[in-house]
């Protein structure tokens, strides 16, 4: 029903910045709340960012405060994240998500899921 597909991972120097973009298939309902989290190897998928579709309301990980950025455009049925002054530690698989029941920082919680996008901060 949802298709959910992540853009804009690469390869980054820490210090540096990247924007990722989620774009979903079909209208996102003014209920929703949209998600980002990530995974580094041998690691759980962590929370990072989210934000309630209708209001903006937004919520960040400890982690990335400061750093990062959620928003998005309603009219596309895209959200973004900036990512700003990246460090090796960001590195990882960065993915979208969707949570119906609105905002949310647990992955349970969330309802459709995007394929991910790699992130690797190096120098």
């Amino acid at each position: 029903q949802v298709q959910l597909v992540e853009s804009g991972g690469g390869l980054v120097q820490p210090g540096g910045s990247l924007r990722l973009s989620c774009a979903a298939s079909v209208h996102i309902l003014k209920s929703c709340a949209v998600g980002w989290f990530r995974q580094a190897p041998g690691k759980e998928r962590e929370f990072v960012a989210v934000i309630s579709w209708a209001g903006g309301s937004t919520s960040y990980a400890d982690s990335v405060k400061g750093r990062f950025t959620i928003s998005r455009n309603n009219a596309v049925n895209t959200v973004y994240l900036q990512m700003n002054t990246l460090k090796p530690e960001d590195t990882a698989v960065y993915y979208c998500a969707v949570a119906l029941r609105g905002i949310s920082t647990y992955r349970r919680e969330f309802d459709y899921w995007g394929q991910g996008t790699q992130v690797t901060v190096s120098s």
